[in-house]
């Protein structure tokens, strides 16, 4: 449907503009000449719409100017940073689930693995956990709609809906032949940030993925439940892991919230920083800590940021603890979520954070800004200096969170990434939980585990290729196209040069491919177990993971610990 522009959408731009400045403190004032200081803005804004009129007006094609709107948003917001962005109705529903934890639905997660959408996780005690839904079913209808050819996120709209609606799945699972109907009721769904407690020994192991409203509380009663199970066994708990690993980050007040978990009350968290310097404001935490004493690992990586750059940076500087991993990703941004007309959002970065210390989170990160450059760029030596932590430890700048102790993850092989790609592990753990009703007591005999899994391979028709392997197709393509050039003799010598390189890669590749199956073989190991007990699987994958390995290490030997936090 189109909208009069002179009327509806053309007010609708000014009035969001008009908004947007009012919001952010930019009154529009009458303007007494052309020297105020509002002038420029006024001005713009009516440059804006007379654009915006004329090219939806005159343009030789017809234009859905509700979209041609929020094009012209965007564009203007894409010279900034890539986390100041505008929001529409849909979008603004969608923020507010993701900060709360909290949305109506049936509780699973679903993915596109190999083309189709399949469920790869269920909340206990939801909706589709009751009506005995499981990990590895293929989604092939919601309601009326069929799923095939459909985008991931149009899945889960049609999935999600008003709390106590019905929704239909008909779903296909491995081994049956008809599909199975499941008509649900929806309902509140909380996801919990803490992914994964365990106790490894004497040492709590606490998970967190997200940093929402609930997150400080969650890992609160985790805490607990863990104290509680350690005297049970009459083994109290002595150290404590918190994983931050591909933690995007959340709320920064659960941050603050969530670090006075582990340090004094009225200790310094973090400090952000707008235009103005003195828009600078400090952060403290208001709470007893949960864990004061025990001595802490956090585990960062590549994909930490934000909250959990401001968690870890504190956690180091105040030296409470030992950060482990690699470099965090240097989100030090700072957005402020500001309501616009017609249930519409604009995410603003409005200021930037600091550690305890005064080191700039905030990396760079190469964005362009868009075609006109807008932004007046500061110097950043700033993220340069040596900074010093209570102990006079050095730690420095340059953006994200360094380690005390740099470790890598396990790295995926590129066989095991193609595998993984083309959903063959996911797939073989459906076909074996079809055929079995629960893992052998015994544990799954790999070698005949592992012959089963290549003959499903090979079934499947996967094929994997080297990258010498495709860059010796590239070439071998190459010199096909200039074959009728070369001379016959000239011809022969470079086929059979090609041969040559061909079998050699055949072979290599088999042997890298027989090098990685125990990783191979783990890996499926975990896939199929998940399909049994999501729990268990992730509690397998922590005892393999080299980073917690470490900080195993690290924590029950009390004099490392010790100096590694020492001047």
């Amino acid at each position: 449907m189109k909208l009069d522009v002179k009327s509806s959408s053309y007010r609708r731009v000014i009035l969001i503009l008009i908004s947007f400045l009012v919001c952010t403190g930019t009154a529009l004032k009458p303007l007494e000449s052309s020297e105020s200081k509002y002038f420029p803005i006024a001005k713009n804004i009516e440059l804006l719409g007379e654009v915006y009129q004329g090219v939806s007006e005159n343009y030789v094609d017809g234009i859905d100017t509700a979209e041609f709107m929020y094009a012209g948003i965007d564009g203007m917001l894409e010279t900034l940073d890539p986390y100041t962005v505008f929001l529409d109705e849909k979008e603004s529903v969608e923020l507010g689930e993701l900060t709360s934890g909290q949305y109506a639905g049936i509780g699973v997660r679903i993915s596109e693995i190999a083309g189709d959408i399949y469920i790869v996780s269920v909340f206990d005690d939801t909706p589709a956990s009751k009506a005995g839904l499981r990990v590895g079913d293929r989604i092939v209808k919601v309601d009326r709609h069929i799923v095939e050819g459909k985008e991931l996120d149009e899945v889960k709209n049609f999935i999600k809906g008003p709390a106590r609606s019905q929704v239909t799945l008909s779903i296909e699972r491995y081994g049956q032949k008809k599909k199975s109907r499941f008509r649900l009721t929806r309902r509140e769904v909380r996801v919990n940030s803490i992914r994964y407690a365990g106790l490894f020994g004497t040492v709590g192991y606490f998970e967190m993925d997200t940093f929402g409203n609930r997150s400080a509380d969650e890992l609160s009663r985790a805490i607990n439940d863990m104290h509680a199970v350690s005297r049970i066994r009459n083994q109290p708990m002595n150290a404590v892991i918190l994983d931050l690993r591909n933690n995007p980050g959340g709320l920064l007040g659960v941050a603050v919230d969530v670090t006075g978990l582990f340090v004094d009350k009225g200790s310094r968290v973090v400090s952000t920083m707008g235009r103005d310097p003195e828009s600078k404001i400090r952060y403290q935490t208001t709470r007893a800590p949960a864990l004061e004493e025990l001595p802490l690992a956090v585990l960062i990586n590549q994909n930490s940021a934000s909250a959990s750059e401001i968690v870890a940076g504190a956690i180091q500087e105040l030296d409470r603890g030992v950060v482990i991993g690699n470099r965090s990703f240097g989100k030090g941004l700072v957005q402020s979520v500001i309501s616009l007309p017609y249930d519409c959002t604009l995410k603003l970065t409005t200021a930037k954070y600091y550690t305890p210390s005064g080191r700039l989170i905030q990396k760079e990160h190469g964005w362009t800004g868009g075609v006109r450059e807008v932004l007046e760029r500061e110097d950043e030596q700033e993220n340069k200096k040596i900074f010093y932590t209570h102990n006079k430890r050095k730690v420095y700048g340059g953006g994200g969170i360094l380690p005390d102790i740099r470790i890598e993850g396990d790295e995926v092989s590129g066989y095991e990434a193609a595998l993984r790609k083309e959903g063959m592990l996911f797939r073989y753990a459906n076909k074996y939980r079809a055929s079995n009703d629960r893992l052998p007591e015994a544990g799954i005999d790999r070698k005949s585990l592992m012959q089963d899994f290549e003959r499903f391979v090979k079934n499947e028709g996967f094929t994997y290729k080297t990258e010498p392997e495709v860059l010796l197709e590239e070439v071998k393509k190459s010199l096909e196209e200039d074959h009728e050039k070369a001379s016959k003799k000239t011809s022969g010598k470079i086929d059979a040069l090609i041969a040559s390189m061909e079998n050699e890669m055949k072979l290599l590749a088999a042997k890298r491919m027989s090098s990685e199956s125990e990783a191979i073989a783990r890996a499926l190991e975990q896939e199929i177990m998940r399909h049994f007990d999501e729990d268990a699987a992730r509690r397998s994958s922590i005892e393999h993971d080299p980073v917690v390995k470490k900080a195993l290490a690290v924590l029950q030997d009390s004099k490392k610990y010790r100096k590694i936090l020492s001047p």
